[in-house]
């Protein structure tokens, strides 16, 4: 029975660790860029209405829309602003 409960929470547990956030950046968070200029950055970028901007791991994590209205949710190195891995429209 023990074995069977640690499958299933093992099971239940895949999709969460799956969506964890992806390393972007080692360096300390004096190095990273503001939260104004990485809105900036973003929105230069063509993300819009942006309803979650928050750190994530090592990483600036948004929740908002592209230019076309497509939902996204976005890693970005805090540090250069690059995109780390993003999901558009599967949210």
């Amino acid at each position: 029975m023990r074995t069977t409960t640690l499958v299933i929470c093992a099971a239940l547990l895949m999709p969460a660790l799956a969506r964890a956030a992806p390393k972007c950046t080692a360096e300390p968070k004096d190095k990273w860029m503001s939260e104004a200029a990485m809105r900036s950055k973003a929105a230069e970028a063509g993300y819009e209405r942006i309803k979650t901007f928050r750190v994530s791991g090592e990483c600036y994590e948004i929740y908002g829309y592209t230019k076309d209205g497509a939902k996204a949710e976005v890693y970005f190195d805090p540090v250069s602003g690059d995109v780390v891995k993003a999901n558009i429209g599967s949210l």
